[in-house]
């Protein structure tokens, strides 16, 4: 588990500061059945998509979605709140948008779509990272590539080892960087997808990454280390620069 405590806000910092974000890191909570609501943030008064949460944290608000304040079926059931409906599972909503060329190939995406165990969870908090007030299970980024990029060099800092990223174009707020981190206990990248694309601001040139909390402390003193030669090397183009420069002398 990183020995980061969110009431001192230093992870969030460093991550800030150290990758040059334009908006806040979340902090993402996945809430047993038989854990209290009572210390968490307040549910919202309409209801949201979870990307549209992950936007709202991302400005700073705190929130708490529950089956009743999570307006996305799909993501409903990425969190076991309740089933998928069928118009999802066998393909034809997602046929009908136009994302998949026939109803068997979106059903075939969605039976292997990762989700959390039915009724094991109630609800999902969000909140900034810096100030938060509850231990998140994953932290979410959202920013663009040359960021997310650093991050994922970061996870494989100490290793060496190669990334293989999941991601179906679907569902990529609350499966790919959200469940897939929580239950694989690695970082997950992607591109986005229809829905947050369309739900949210989220811009043309920007991309989302999730990383598990207990990976957070490992994450971050890896950047640190980067920040010293490596990304002042890259920000600075110096090889580019001496090659334009090249051609005009």
């Amino acid at each position: 588990m990183s020995s980061f405590l969110l009431n001192d806000n230093e992870a969030s910092r460093m991550l800030r500061d150290i990758l040059q974000l334009t908006s806040h890191p979340v902090a993402v909570k996945l809430v047993k059945v038989e854990d209290s609501l009572e210390r968490l943030p307040p549910e919202p008064r309409k209801r949201l998509r979870y990307c549209q949460g992950l936007m709202e944290a991302r400005r700073g608000q705190s929130l708490t979605l529950t089956k009743e304040t999570l307006s996305c079926p799909a993501a409903a059931a990425a969190f076991g709140f309740s089933p998928l409906p069928d118009k999802i599972k066998k393909g034809e909503m997602l046929k009908s948008l136009g994302l998949f060329e026939s109803e068997e190939a979106a059903a075939n995406l969605m039976k292997q779509m990762p989700r959390l165990k039915q009724g094991a969870y109630k609800a999902v908090s969000l909140a900034p990272l810096e100030g938060g007030s509850f231990m998140p299970d994953v932290t979410v980024i959202e920013d663009d590539p040359e960021k997310i990029m650093w991050i994922n060099l970061a996870s494989i800092h100490d290793t060496g080892d190669r990334i293989s990223f999941s991601s179906s174009i679907f569902q990529a707020c609350c499966v790919d960087v959200t469940v897939i981190p929580f239950l694989t206990g690695k970082v997950n990248a992607c591109f986005g997808c229809y829905g947050c694309r369309e739900a949210t601001n989220l811009k043309d040139e920007e991309g989302l990454v999730g990383i598990p909390f207990e990976k957070l402390e490992e994450i971050v003193r890896a950047l640190q280390a980067l920040s010293i030669k490596a990304m002042p090397s890259v920000r600075k183009k110096g090889v580019y620069n001496l090659f334009i420069k090249s051609l005009t002398s």
